[in-house]
């Protein structure tokens, strides 16, 4: 009887646990059996039993499932234009450098002036001003007539504020110019070099005055789109030196110009190799007799386009000179005798 509960037994467990039996599933516990009595060895399996479903770890069990997302609105969209209050329209100003070319992102004046001129003086009210590149101004209903300025180029529009926002581009044909001067290789120090910038080619006919004038070298001048020439001035005697250039919108025209000078250091001495006599006067001619450079001291710099020149110096009442050529790049020092 014992044997046949213990078969049945076997045969109940084996189709709980699929696989292959442990050892302890093999068998009851010792502790639970007859005393002298050896656990029956349990029956072959039966075939074609189908395998139990793996039971869920504890784990799995206690673990609830994952619950579904929870759907959450959508953040209200953030305004990105101006606030405009009542009784004010938004207009928004941009520049570029012609039909194609990319914005333009600083440099620029912008003047906001009334339609209407002033009964009394005849001129237009500024009524707005502002440097950013592109700017989005408030202002009354009505007509305005703007203005912006980058560097010697400008453009104007006239335009008309209704209900809505108010955008206009305006074009700017216009690039930059920037000068240096060099005699041979050696770059001139800033602030002994100046330009003037001119009109058209150097060329051309008729008496033009500068539209911008010392300009120092490095500097860059914001100018319309055009033909131009630059007079560069090294330093305060004669080497001066002309060039043409073009300047194309959105561009950056580097011109270096070169000038063939020398930097000449005079000195009345009363011997070769002697001490400067102070308190002189000096004049610097050409052969001709052309005044390039007048001045007093005892050690009076002057810088000379390459050339041949006369030193006249006057001291105490006597007046002494010296002729003396210039080379270009050859700085060096003239004496001149007093005897």
């Amino acid at each position: 009887m014992a044997c046949r509960l213990w078969a049945a037994a076997g045969l109940v467990f084996f189709l709980a646990i699929p696989g292959e039996l442990s050892a302890q599933s093999r068998g009851l516990q010792p502790s639970l059996l007859p005393a002298g009595e050896q656990p029956p060895i349990p029956p072959a399996p039966i075939p074609n039993v189908p395998a139990a479903p793996t039971p869920l770890s504890p784990e799995a069990v206690l673990t609830p499932p994952p619950a579904p997302p929870v759907a959450r609105p959508a953040p209200a969209a953030v305004p990105t234009g101006p606030i405009v209050p009542p009784g004010q329209i938004a207009l928004a100003l941009a520049a570029r450098f012609g039909r194609d070319p990319p914005a333009i992102t600083g440099g620029l004046l912008w003047r906001i002036y009334n339609e209407v001129p002033d009964t009394t003086t005849g001129v237009f009210r500024l009524v707005r001003e502002d440097r950013n590149a592109s700017p989005v101004l408030l202002l009354p209903p009505g007509g305005y007539i703007v203005h912006v300025t980058f560097g010697l180029a400008n453009a104007v529009k006239r335009v008309q504020l209704r209900s809505e926002t108010v955008r206009e581009v305006f074009e700017i044909a216009a690039g930059g110019a920037r000068f240096e001067g060099r005699v041979g290789d050696v770059r001139v120090p800033v602030g002994q070099i100046h330009f003037d910038v001119y009109k058209g080619s150097q060329f051309e006919l008729g008496e033009k005055r500068p539209i911008a004038d010392n300009v120092v070298s490095g500097d860059v001048v914001l100018l319309p789109e055009g033909t131009y020439h630059v007079v560069s001035n090294y330093g305060a005697g004669n080497s001066v030196m002309r060039s043409d250039l073009r300047v194309l919108p959105g561009k950056l025209t580097d011109t270096t110009i070169v000038h063939r000078a020398a930097k000449i250091t005079l000195k009345l001495v009363g011997e070769d190799g002697g001490e400067a006599l102070a308190n002189t006067a000096w004049s610097v001619l050409t052969p001709g007799g052309d005044v390039i450079k007048e001045s007093i001291g005892a050690f009076p710099v002057v810088i000379l386009a390459e050339g041949e020149y006369v030193a006249i110096a006057r001291n105490e009442g006597r007046v002494y000179n010296r002729e003396f050529k210039v080379e270009s790049g050859v700085d060096r020092e003239v004496e001149v005798l007093a005897r």
